[in-house]
């Protein structure tokens, strides 16, 4: 059995138009392709950031939202997003709700690496401990939402910048 995971490749206006390996997918010249983004709330109404382990190929070490990921080509968001927060971060999620359904964005990291995705932005609530998986995540923190609104204002460069992007069009 194959551990290959393939991610779905769009057009431009966002047609699926083919599959790719994931690991293959993300390099200096990324085609655009389907992902999600996921921000989870406790119980207190605090935002979980994570901070993507060293050995991630893209954004290594950067602080972010909760997690990402890519729906296997036929899979829905909501199970894609269940799968991640099992894989990353040992955890279950309930209450997964869209927040910025047509979200997209395009970035570069520092070695060059392209980021290019329609990325719809779910959130869920935590409902179970946190166990990351530290080939996922190197650390974690609990924010106050008006804390992260106001890191993601004065050091925008602190975090990864489509959760920036976000932020800026959730505040909208």
């Amino acid at each position: 059995m194959s551990n290959r995971e393939y991610v779905q490749l769009l057009s431009e206006d966002g047609e699926p138009i083919g599959i790719a390996d994931k690991a293959e997918v993300h390099d200096h010249n990324t085609r655009l392709h389907l992902a999600f983004s996921c921000h989870i709330t406790d119980e207190q109404g605090r935002i979980l950031l994570t901070r993507r382990a060293l050995s991630k190929v893209a954004w290594p070490g950067v602080w972010t939202n909760a997690f990402c990921g890519h729906p296997a080509p036929g899979e829905s968001f909501e199970s894609a997003i269940s799968r991640r927060a099992a894989d990353e971060l040992g955890t279950t999620v309930t209450g997964i709700t869209p927040l910025l359904p047509d979200f997209r964005y395009r970035a570069v990291d520092a070695s060059g690496i392209v980021e290019y995705e329609i990325c719809p932005v779910f959130s869920a609530t935590l409902s179970s401990d946190l166990i990351p998986n530290p080939d996922e995540v190197a650390e974690y923190r609990w924010v106050e939402p008006a804390d992260l609104a106001q890191l993601a204002k004065i050091a925008p460069w602190s975090i990864s910048p489509w959760l920036v992007e976000q932020l800026e069009q959730l505040d909208a």
